[in-house]
């Protein structure tokens, strides 16, 4: 029988507790991680949390119990539901794209970042400067880049996300 994905909803700090017994029934589970830093004490300290606070992935087949069994299994507080159909399953491309992204650990990797050069032609497609288009002057180390734009009659440097341009 073919298993689909499905997002389960998690019971405060449950998310061992239902991995274990999940994987004890045999299920697949899929939880993707992130690094955040946390500050504690004064100093700040690198912690890998869930990329979904509060909510995972289990594969199940559709028929037969697996679904009951995952929805009262300790530590999972129930299957999200869309509308009254019950629970529907994740499309299968969006856990490829997100396995993809991942670790062998499990931490969900940035994208990679688009490489500019200085003097290429981009338009802004997010921010409140979306729209404008303008030469790159110079290249930040920050994930920003630098152009100059007309406003308001003169020319103006400002800085933007490299997420937030294209190429023109």
């Amino acid at each position: 029988m073919e298993r689909r994905w499905y997002v389960a909803q998690i019971k405060p700090n449950g998310l061992q507790l239902a991995t274990r017994n999940l994987e004890r029934q045999g299920l697949e589970v899929f939880c993707p991680l992130q690094r955040v830093d946390r500050r504690s004490r004064g100093r700040t300290r690198s912690v890998t949390v869930p990329f979904f606070p509060g909510y995972f992935f289990v594969a199940l087949a559709p028929a037969g119990g697996e679904m009951r069994a995952a929805s009262h299994t300790r530590g999972v507080a129930r299957l999200v539901t869309v509308g009254a159909s019950g629970p529907e399953p994740v499309p299968d491309v969006l856990i490829a794209a997100l396995k993809g992204r991942c670790s062998p650990e499990g931490v969900v990797q940035p994208p990679e970042p688009k490489n500019f050069e200085v003097g290429e032609q981009v338009r802004v497609t997010d921010g409140p400067l979306v729209g404008q288009v303008s030469r790159i002057v110079a290249l930040a180390p920050e994930e920003r880049i630098w152009m100059l734009l007309d406003l308001m009659g003169r020319e103006t440097r400002v800085a933007v996300k490299r997420g937030d341009v294209e190429r023109f």
